[in-house]
């Protein structure tokens, strides 16, 4: 059975253990051009040695990664595209059609967790540059 996702670990800039994983089905979303505005949700975090998060961060970033798709599987106005672990920060990244839409829908995804320490930022990418870039970059090929 194919997966929809990638992952492969690669380095930050400074050497640091990155986990990369990348979402393959998304043609539909690149080929609507109502899909243009990047999203990118970073959650900074003591790493540990290793530059990944402690089990208990661990743990509850897998509660929010779940939640992140349970809403959005509902209501398809964003779609996940990649995420990014390591050097102290988690990114999810998702494509969206609207910036009021995807804030309504994080807050309701997220309502039932404490305040999480995490940060939002939004630019136009219509080309969708950021995800031909992390694919090329980190995607392995198994098909042949």
């Amino acid at each position: 059975m194919q997966s929809d996702w990638w992952t492969t670990p690669t380095e930050s800039e400074n050497g640091n253990l990155i986990m990369v994983t990348g979402r393959k089905d998304i043609d539909a979303f690149i080929n609507n051009p109502k899909f243009n505005i990047r999203v990118e949700v970073t959650w900074k975090y003591i790493p540990c040695e290793n530059g990944m998060p402690n089990v208990e961060t661990s743990e509850l970033m897998e509660q929010v990664h779940e939640a992140l798709l349970l809403t959005f599987k509902k209501d398809p106005i964003a779609v996940l595209t990649g995420i990014y672990t390591g050097d102290g920060e988690r990114n999810w990244i998702f494509y969206t059609l609207s910036t009021n839409i995807f804030g309504r829908k994080i807050n309701e995804a997220l309502n039932k967790f404490e305040l999480l320490p995490i940060t939002i930022y939004c630019e136009n990418d219509p080309e969708w540059n950021e995800y031909h870039e992390m694919k090329s970059l980190t995607e392995i090929n198994t098909e042949d």
